[in-house]
């Protein structure tokens, strides 16, 4: 999303800042592309609520159909009281659900991931026969190990080796394990999702009652120039390339679900911050622009050397090196990080700023908001706004 100085100047003097800004025609227009995918038997698009849970958001893309991923029960509760069906939710989460069998009652499609998880599902009175297994494959995915969902290093799903007790402990319990979930992490190579895939499948064909795997999310946008985003067409392809050859091999033909919320929302949105200082560390030292956000809105750069586009909203045409940092009391407060080296600072050539011009930080519609320290150092939480640039335009 690109705004005007103007927009920028209407939207602040409304609402303030710092103040997230969301695109409901951006999301509208990725969401569109993920449904003109084309898979061999069946599809279903989950938007991983966890991403960014705006109600307006959830709403839009209730509209279109989409069904969602919630990673807690709190998360699935919360989408159930925005008014989203419990058959278009499934739950995958970390800790057992606080209140799982409201959750079944109401629908809700249940992913166990871990042989306690199932033990639990098992024993609600009042359950489906059907329920969803997630396995950790062996194998991870992701730019550093902060984002790798996969592998001996992650705590995330069963570890494929006891799969055989799952199973065992599924038909004591009179259990049909009908959906396999696999999420290794994040990337955009089509050759490694090929890999996943292959895996995914081959611990399928040890699972006779499944009937749909669900891939996860993971599907990688371009925060920076040099970045490659993941080609979803490209993907489904291949995807539907394997999920063909593998009911040619085996009768059995698997629908696939993915999971995407990073890819669907994060390019929709921006964050406008006010410089509020600017100060130096001396000719051989640095030149910083302070801002009125930081950690306790934005957490990405400093959790993981993220890398995002930034402006300087106004009309200079000089421009020069600025380090950007946050207002939290924290060195690691730090908005330029080298890339993936969240302790290096990397200054960025920005129009010549002034205090009082407003700072555009974009692409922060995914795991920003959502994912950030809030209340510390007692700052308030930036406020969100959805717009739809479609109607502006027109």
């Amino acid at each position: 999303m690109q705004l005007s100085l103007d927009q920028v100047r209407s939207l602040t003097t409304r609402h303030g800042s710092p103040l997230y800004v969301y695109d409901l025609a951006e999301i509208r227009s990725r969401a569109t592309q993920l449904q003109r995918l084309e898979l061999p038997y069946g599809q279903t698009i989950r938007y991983a609520m966890k991403a960014n849970p705006h109600p307006q958001i959830i709403h839009t893309l209730m509209d279109l159909a989409l069904q969602f991923d919630a990673s807690s029960s709190y998360e699935a509760a919360q989408l159930l009281a925005l008014g989203v069906p419990g058959n278009d939710i499934s739950l995958s989460s970390q800790q057992p659900a606080h209140n799982l069998a409201e959750l079944l009652a109401a629908g809700v499609r249940y992913v166990a991931t871990s042989l306690h998880q199932l033990e639990l599902f098992a024993a609600v009175s009042e359950r489906p026969q059907t329920v969803g297994l997630r396995v950790n494959p062996g194998m991870g995915s992701g730019h550093n190990n902060r984002l790798t969902t996969g592998g001996v290093a992650a705590s995330f799903g069963l570890w494929h080796h006891y799969l055989p007790q799952a199973l065992a402990l599924a038909a004591q319990h009179d259990l049909i394990i009908d959906r396999l979930h696999l999420h290794v992490g994040t990337g955009g190579d089509p050759t490694q999702w090929g890999s996943i895939m292959d895996t995914a499948l081959a611990i399928a064909s040890a699972m006779p009652t499944v009937t749909s795997l669900d891939i996860g999310g993971g599907f990688k946008i371009a925060y920076a120039p040099d970045e490659i985003a993941a080609d979803m067409e490209q993907i489904a392809a291949l995807f539907r390339q394997k999920l063909t050859d593998f009911a040619k091999q085996t009768g059995r033909q698997l629908s696939l679900e993915i999971e995407p919320g990073r890819w669907l929302v994060a390019h929709s949105g921006c964050l406008l911050a006010e410089i509020v200082d600017i100060v130096d560390t001396g000719p051989d030292g640095f030149q910083f622009l302070r801002t009125n956000t930081g950690m306790n809105d934005f957490l990405r750069p400093s959790l993981y050397g993220a890398q995002h586009r930034m402006q300087v909203m106004n009309q200079e045409h000089e421009q020069l090196e600025y380090v950007v940092v946050g207002h939290c009391c924290e060195t690691g407060d730090l908005l330029t990080p080298a890339p993936h080296e969240p302790e290096q600072v990397s200054p960025r050539t920005l129009n010549k700023a002034a205090i009082g011009d407003i700072l555009m930080i974009r692409d922060t519609g995914a795991y920003c908001a959502s994912m950030a320290t809030k209340g510390y150092n007692a700052f308030p939480s930036a406020s969100e706004v959805c717009i739809n640039t479609e109607a502006i335009e027109s």
